[in-house]
């Protein structure tokens, strides 16, 4: 038997008998559901962050993430199947590691790999032979190889013969209580057969069902395809609203129709804009990669295009209704943002279009609050760093009446619509939620 042959033997080997340690870097959204359903799947899971604040709260079993409630934490960090640790060097001891770290833009729109390049540093400096490396973080066709491969390879060890690398993107949704991370459908490719064999053998013992793809570029470009059909299509109807709007017709009225065809028809609603750390992102990383290939994506950046431009829409909207109805000047007006979050019921502002919101009404010279259940207080994100430390305002009668308007930019549950829609002097409705909710009051405006 050739060394490759026995690395690979002997971690496909450990892999079906779940002798194999996983290791998971970045306990995030992604990473700490990800680690307890490998826990879960009966192997031993170490995980990794550079936050000794979070190895705290596991280590006292309180769950930061809504989708591992405490019970399902305790349960595994107790049975000793899940610990966490801020010491990279513990690395070397895990067969399978999974990468689970941001991938976002830089100021001008192109990928930073930085967490994804440093990590494979820290990977590389304690590589071993016989383990197996996979990248779990959304991004461009290509990454695996191009990126991550040269930088494990560094030391001497080459993929396919003394390590394995693998790709399968993370398909999490924050507050879907429908889906858990061992339920969703799990897209799987390797750099090499023995490779693609250990992950749909790893990633078959973590979740119910395993789609295997050809290539590492095929996975990567499955999530890109995933998320930007999405942003295409919520930039459709984001700009049907603003055509709509002009010509006195209620999209959401059109939405709700049209969504009882029962073929050829598939609802998407409108908004202030897009949030969190995938649709507003991933559509880049592929406009970016194309430019390599000298193929336009016109389709794509024109939908980029309209979603980025729908805050602007909003404020423009809401100093129009200001002046028609109230004749007061968004600058001399006080403006209530209800929601922070980027989608209702979930503690993330990743993206939050609400903190564009807020930047814009600010330069324009109002004064502005917030309030949302779940976030009490702005932390610190790299492009709203001068946002920081504002914190949520109670939600009474007394404190909305102070209001001139409310801006309904995240539609959460624990909302009292009822209370807002009697005492609010003007309310913009970003979500459609009053009417939803059914509750009528001449005072709102969509938007």
């Amino acid at each position: 038997m050739s060394a490759t042959q026995g690395h690979g033997e002997n971690l496909l080997s450990a892999i079906h008998d779940k002798r194999a340690k996983a290791g998971v870097i970045g306990l995030g959204y992604v990473g700490l559901p990800l680690a307890i359903s490998m826990a879960r799947g009966g192997f031993s899971v170490l995980g990794f962050d550079i936050d000794p604040d979070k190895i705290t709260r596991i280590d006292a079993h309180r769950s930061y993430i809504d989708a591992v409630p405490d019970a399902v934490l305790a349960e595994e960090h107790a049975a000793g199947r899940f610990a966490a640790t801020t010491d990279f060097d513990r690395l070397a001891e895990c067969d399978v590691i999974a990468i689970c770290v941001p991938t976002p833009l830089t100021r001008y729109r192109d990928p930073d790999l930085s967490y994804v390049e440093n990590t494979c540093r820290d990977i590389a400096r304690r590589l071993r032979p016989g383990q197996l490396i996979v990248l779990e973080s959304t991004t461009y066709p290509g990454t695996t190889e191009e990126v991550m491969k040269p930088i494990l390879e560094a030391g001497g060890l080459a993929s396919g013969v003394d390590f394995f690398l693998g790709y399968s993107p993370e398909r999490e949704d924050p507050g879907n209580r429908d889906f858990q991370t061992s339920t969703i459908p799990k897209v799987v490719a390797g750099d090499g057969e023995l490779a693609a064999a250990m992950m749909q053998a790893f990633y078959g013992a973590v979740v119910a069902t395993v789609v295997p793809v050809s290539t590492l570029r095929t996975a990567e470009a499955v999530k890109l395809t995933e998320n930007i059909f999405r942003a295409v299509n919520i930039a459709l109807v984001n700009e049907l609203k603003i055509v709509y709007e002009a010509m006195g017709i209620d999209v959401w009225d059109v939405i709700d129709a049209a969504k009882t065809k029962p073929f050829g028809y598939m609802p998407f609603y409108p908004g202030p804009g897009l949030g969190g750390h995938c649709i507003p992102i991933d559509p880049f990383y592929l406009t970016w990669k194309s430019r390599e290939v000298e193929q336009p994506t016109r389709f794509i950046e024109l939908a980029g295009e309209i979603n980025t431009a729908m805050p602007r829409h909003v404020v423009e909207r809401l100093a129009e209704a200001l002046d028609r109805r109230l004749g007061r000047a968004l600058s001399r007006s006080r403006v209530l943002i209800l929601g922070l979050a980027y989608k209702k019921n979930v503690p993330d502002i990743r993206e939050s279009p609400s903190l564009k919101l807020m930047e814009l009404m600010i330069e324009r010279g109002a004064d502005v609050c917030y309030h949302d259940p779940f976030i009490e207080e702005v932390p610190r994100t790299r492009e709203y760093s001068h946002l920081k430390g504002r914190r949520s305002v109670d939600l009474t009668a007394a404190s909305v009446a102070g209001f001139d308007a409310v801006v309904v930019a995240t539609d959460h549950d624990a909302v009292d619509y009822a209370m807002i829609g009697q005492t609010a002097s003007l309310i913009v409705d970003t979500r459609n939620v009053f009417a939803r909710k059914g509750v009528a009051a001449s005072t709102i405006v969509k938007a």
